[in-house]
C-alpha cells in the first residue's frame, strides 16, 4: 500500500520503443544505452532489464557498472568518466568494463597496470567542450603509447557534444567544428569511433560513427528545441502523478501560499495538490507552471512547498474535487515545458525524484 497519493508510473514498454527509435536513427552502429545516475532517475536495473537490446551500457562510476554486474548483465559497460583512482582499475578488469581514459594521470595507471587480460579503453578527445579529454595534439602520442605497452588495448576514439540540442547559428555552428575536428584527428586510426549523444542523433544522424550514446532520448525526451509531438514518436517513460486533497474558494485580494507571493486577482477557486520539493517537484517553478488536473490544463500559483502545491481551478471547479488525479508530468504535458518554466532541464526533473516517491512499473 502507498498512503500518500504521489506516485512515479515509468512506463516499461516505452523504454523499449524509444530504444528501438535510437537504433532506426543509427541502424549501422552499435548502441551505447546510458543508465548513468540511477538510470536518469527511473532506477537503472529496471532500465536495464528493458534496454537488453542493446549492445551496451554507458554509466558514471565503477559502483553502477558493478551493480549491473551483480544483477547478471553481461554486456560492455563503459565507464564514462574513467576511473577516479588507481585502485579501481583491478576491480575495472576482473568485471571487464570498458574504460575511458581521459587524462594524463589516467593514462599512466593503465599504462602501469599489469594484466593478461585484454582492456577496452575509449580515448577521449577535447574536440571544444573543454571539460574532459586529451587534446587532438595529444592523441598520436597517447595511442602510440598504448600500443607499445605490454599490456593489449582494444583503443576506441571519442568525443562529445557540446551543443548538439541548440538550433542557434553559433551553437549549429559550433556542433560542426566539432564533427569537424573528430574527423581530422581519428581519420588516420582505424579503431572504433563514438561521438553522437541523444541531439547528436537527432540532429546530425549522418554522421554516427560506429557507437552512438543516447541517454535523455530512451526516457522519451527529445533535442530541447524540437517540439515534443516531433520528437520522432518519442514515448515519455515517467509519468508523475499525486491527487488534489483540498479544494477552497479565496476572496479577490487574499493571499495563497509562503510569502504572500500570490495575491488572488478575483475570487478563485484553488486545489491544493500532495507535491512538492520535497518529492522532486521543482520548488522554482513559477506561478503559471502547468498542471493538469483531470486531464484539464490548469495553472500553479504561489510558491511550490515541500509536500504542496496550489493550482487556480476556477475554470474547472465544478469537475475538480478531492482526489481529483494531477499529472505533474508525463503523456499530454512534456516534463521539458515544466522544465522550461522553472528555467532548468529534463534532465534535472527526471534525476530529481525523491526516495519517497513510489515507482510503479506499467508493464
Amino acid at each position: 500500500m502507498f498512503y500518500r497519493p504521489a506516485k512515479a508510473y515509468i512506463n516499461l514498454p516505452a523504454l523499449r520503443h524509444n530504444l528501438a527509435i535510437a537504433k532506426s536513427l543509427a541502424p549501422n552502429s552499435k548502441v551505447l544505452a546510458v543508465v548513468k545516475a540511477n538510470g536518469y532517475g527511473h532506477g537503472i536495473c529496471r532500465v536495464a532489464q528493458q534496454l537488453v537490446g542493446a549492445d551496451g551500457f554507458g554509466v558514471a562510476s565503477i559502483d553502477e557498472a558493478l551493480l549491473l554486474r551483480q544483477k547478471g548483465f553481461l554486456h560492455r559497460i563503459l565507464l564514462l568518466e574513467g576511473l577516479f583512482s588507481e585502485i579501481e582499475l583491478p576491480l575495472a578488469v576482473q568485471n571487464r568494463l570498458d574504460i575511458v581514459i581521459h587524462s594524463r594521470h589516467q593514462l599512466q595507471w593503465i599504462l602501469h597496470y599489469q594484466t593478461a587480460s585484454v582492456i577496452n579503453v575509449w580515448l577521449k578527445i577535447d574536440t571544444g567542450m573543454h571539460r574532459l579529454g586529451f587534446s587532438t595534439e595529444e592523441i598520436p602520442s597517447v595511442i602510440q603509447q598504448l600500443k607499445q605497452n605490454p599490456n593489449s588495448f582494444n583503443i576506441h576514439l571519442m568525443s562529445h557534444l557540446a551543443s548538439a540540442d541548440e538550433l542557434t547559428v553559433t551553437s549549429v555552428e559550433f556542433t560542426k567544428k566539432q564533427i569537424k575536428s573528430f574527423n581530422s584527428t581519428t581519420k588516420a586510426f582505424d579503431f572504433p569511433k563514438s561521438l553522437h549523444n541523444s541531439a547528436g542523433l537527432q540532429s546530425y544522424g549522418s554522421a554516427c560513427y560506429d557507437w552512438v550514446r543516447p541517454g535523455i532520448l530512451l526516457y522519451g525526451i527529445g533535442s530541447i528545441n524540437t517540439p515534443f509531438d516531433k520528437q520522432a514518436q518519442l514515448k515519455p517513460v515517467m509519468r508523475l502523478e499525486s491527487a488534489v486533497i483540498a479544494v477552497r474558494w479565496v476572496e479577490a485580494g487574499e493571499f495563497v501560499g509562503y510569502g504572500n507571493d500570490w495575491q488572488a486577482p478575483k475570487r478563485t477557486c484553488v486545489a491544493v495538490i500532495a507535491i512538492g520539493y520535497g518529492d522532486g517537484y521543482p520548488r522554482l517553478a513559477p506561478t503559471g507552471t502547468p498542471v493538469l488536473v483531470e486531464g484539464k490544463r490548469v495553472s500553479l500559483i504561489g510558491r511550490v512547498s515541500m509536500d504542496m502545491i496550489t493550482v487556480d481551478i476556477t475554470e474547472h471547479h465544478e469537475s475538480i474535487h478531492i482526489d481529483s488525479l494531477a499529472t505533474l508530468w508525463g503523456e499530454g504535458l512534456s516534463v521539458d515545458e515544466v522544465a522550461a518554466y522553472a528555467n532548468t532541464i529534463s534532465y534535472e526533473l527526471l534525476c530529481g525524484i525523491t526516495s519517497r516517491v513510489p515507482m510503479i512499473e506499467i508493464q
